[in-house]
């Protein structure tokens, strides 16, 4: 396993860390057992970044994750978040940031996220979600910077909103975030263009997330693949999106063929290719994931020449939540 600096926090990360939804719940039947067993299996293969959230199960991937952690005597980091009250997911820009992330709240939260965790200081909190609406006065990260200076907090991030991901890039420029947590893969290449470079000069973790475009793009899936109820990926993979995306994975299978690697290689190894990357968190539910995932960390970096077939690989789609 290699191990990247998370910016200028001063940790230093696993560059395969473990993205922890599917362990709390929300996509299909997930066993208990296999997911501690995943989360053993991926300390035991170096990982020592583990993503988790409030509403990964309501709570229960965190205390999944704190029970392994009681029984291992590694330095394991955990980057968990906080969401902001109920309300229109993005938020509006007609919301006020104190109504949806008040301060009595946050502080409520994140003693919430504590006791989940079974710890006395959050080694990242990110605020699980955003709108470029709150940049200008964002007195969420106020709250968050006094709950640092308490030792609550080590670092504070945030989480990207899906449809207008550079909205954060303000909070980078100003120093109200240590890290950001963005989607970036081998369709979702904007970030590219200014949030990793902005991220990379002030100093910024990118923790990357949905490598995999929620499973697509680790190359086993058919236009005919169906999820189970109540599984995210119904409404992800809505209408014919899944076959499109099957359509487009098969021209990326035929331009690495020639280079002999795997689709997961193939995807792991783009996100990690741009230097601003610190942690790549594919979601991992089972130890032979944890195993396969991490070892992509250890492979050669992907020839120059693939690299730049791969980015030309990138997928307009616009918000698939929405509709076509």
């Amino acid at each position: 396993m290699h191990y990247r600096p998370l910016g200028h926090s001063g940790l230093k990360v696993s560059a395969i860390g473990f993205g922890a939804w599917a362990i709390g719940g929300s996509w299909g039947p997930q066993n208990d057992q296999d997911s501690l067993a995943a989360l053993h299996q991926a300390i035991d293969q170096g990982v020592n970044l583990i993503d988790t959230a409030a509403g990964y199960g309501n709570g229960k991937s965190e205390q999944l994750i704190a029970q392994v952690l009681a029984e291992r005597s590694e330095q394991v980091y955990v980057a968990t978040k906080t969401p902001p009250l109920p309300g229109s997911w993005p938020p509006s820009p007609y919301d006020l940031a104190e109504d949806r992330y008040p301060a009595s709240y946050l502080r409520q939260n994140v003693e919430e996220r504590l006791r989940n965790l079974r710890t006395d200081c959050l080694d990242l909190l990110q605020l699980h979600t955003w709108t470029r609406a709150w940049n200008k006065n964002p007195t969420p990260f106020d709250v968050l910077r006094t709950l640092q200076a308490e030792g609550k907090i080590r670092t504070i991030g945030v989480s990207t909103p899906e449809h207008d991901q550079n909205s954060v890039i303000d909070l980078m420029r100003n120093g109200y975030v240590d890290a950001v947590q963005v989607i970036y893969n081998i369709f979702e290449q904007e970030p590219a263009a200014e949030l990793l470079p902005a991220a990379a000069e002030h100093g910024v973790g990118i923790l990357v997330r949905v490598v995999f475009d929620e499973g697509v793009l680790a190359g086993n899936y058919t236009a005919n693949t169906r999820f189970a109820e109540g599984d995210f990926r119904n409404n992800y993979f809505a209408g014919d999106r899944l076959a499109r995306a099957v359509q487009r994975v098969d021209q990326i299978k035929a331009a690495i063929a020639p280079f002999g690697i795997s689709m997961p290689q193939a995807a792991l190894q783009f996100a990690l290719a741009h230097p601003a990357v610190s942690t790549v968190i594919p979601g991992i539910r089972n130890g032979a994931q944890a195993a396969a995932n991490t070892a992509a960390a250890d492979a050669p970096p992907l020839p120059h020449p693939l690299l730049a077939t791969l980015r030309e690989h990138a997928w307009l789609r616009s918000f698939w939540y929405a509709g076509k």
